[in-house]
């Protein structure tokens, strides 16, 4: 796999502004002007868990032509196998002190642990439900919509109904995932105190490690000889199907693959915030999702990874100034760039720099590339 100069200078960029602010944060006083503060550490790795997210929903709706409204539920379901396994490390430090129980079962008055919450006392079994829940729930939605040839605006609703429908379960107390206030008060991660300022910088670093692996990785998908057919799916599906291929099996295998991509992302966001709670599900984040892809620039993964860090830094700094315009900031930004830079942040550097060609593939050349 060639990397272009965009993709380098992206890799880099993130890469290396982690190591820079974690090595600030650890290794200078905190009165010196260079000292990077805890709390900036801990949003600049919640911007990169976005990123992720971001990039998800990139892959399918940049190269597949799907419209995604739906993916902040699987970004949550990783989060939430992550806050299991954080919640059973806590053990008898809770406020109730059981050490088989966590505090919100204790105070609903459960008396035994649900058999569903048994295996996430382990590390590696909890990582393996990061990738796995996701992943099942993605390719049994998936198969069942892909298979039915639903496409446009009727899959996009139904990917709002999966996760609102999400979002109403884990609200419920019955549910054994702590109802509307979720989990929180967190204590350690692999045995490492999670406030500990060393562990958020690892935190950091361990996020934007895997924001440039599943960068690298999307970027191989796209550019290998399956990307081109997604590419032609998604610009003439009727076409492909008539050459012999079943675009519904390419769908279903980025759909599954972003899947697992947003779950890694959720389970990195959930110990860096402290709290994981239903309103993860909201419909409304994944929206917020698909606006960073457009405002970075749909279909070319930097702008995803771009898009979503800008839109969160001004949202950072917008609410704290004027908390209650933002939503109408954001949905201006949407339609600004909707009207004015149709390829998003990343094409209009393109039209200045020439980073790298246009990521757009007719679907007719894309087929008879794939099929010479």
């Amino acid at each position: 796999m060639k990397l272009d100069r965009a993709a380098i200078l992206t890799i880099v960029l993130v890469f290396g502004a982690a190591l820079v602010m974690a090595a600030l944060n650890q290794m200078t006083p905190p009165a010196s002007a260079m000292h990077v503060p805890t709390y900036v550490i801990a949003l600049a790795g919640k911007y990169l868990c976005f990123a992720m997210l971001a990039l998800a929903v990139d892959l399918v709706w940049g190269f597949a032509g799907i419209l995604s409204l739906g993916h902040a539920a699987f970004f949550a379901l990783g989060g939430y196998a992550m806050g299991m396994y954080l919640m059973r490390q806590i053990g008898d430090r809770g406020v109730y002190g059981n050490p088989n129980l966590p505090d919100f079962m204790v105070f609903l008055g459960w008396k035994q642990l649900p058999w569903y919450w048994h295996g996430f006392e382990w590390f590696g079994f909890a990582m393996l439900m990061v990738v796995l829940v996701p992943g099942v729930l993605a390719a049994v939605f998936g198969w069942l919509a892909f298979r039915s040839r639903v496409t446009g605006v009727y899959l996009s609703i139904i990917t709002q109904a999966l996760t609102y429908a999400l979002l109403l379960a884990f609200f419920r107390n019955d549910m054994g995932f702590g109802g509307n206030n979720g989990m929180t008060d967190f204590k350690a991660i692999l045995g490492f105190n999670i406030q500990a300022d060393s562990t958020r910088s690892a935190l950091l670093v361990i996020s934007a490690l895997f924001l440039c692996g599943q960068f690298l990785l999307a970027r191989f998908v796209v550019g290998s000889r399956f990307g081109k057919i997604l590419i032609a799916v998604r610009d003439t599906e009727s076409r492909t199907r008539f050459l012999g291929y079943r675009p519904e099996s390419y769908k279903l295998v980025v759909w599954v693959l972003s899947a697992v991509m947003a779950g890694i992302g959720g389970a990195l966001y959930v110990p860096q915030v402290g709290i994981i709670n239903p309103s993860e599900f909201a419909p409304g984040n994944s929206i917020e999702a698909v606006i960073w892809v457009a405002v970075g620039g749909r279909g070319t993964l930097v702008g995803a990874i771009l898009g979503a860090i800008l839109v969160n830094f001004g949202k950072t700094w917008f609410t704290s100034v004027l908390p209650e315009l933002w939503l109408y900031a954001l949905g201006a930004m949407f339609i600004l760039v909707t009207l004015f830079l149709p390829r998003g942040v990343v094409g209009l550097f393109r039209r200045r720099s020439r980073l790298e060609p246009e990521p757009e593939v007719p679907a007719a050349s894309a087929a008879q590339e794939v099929t010479g």
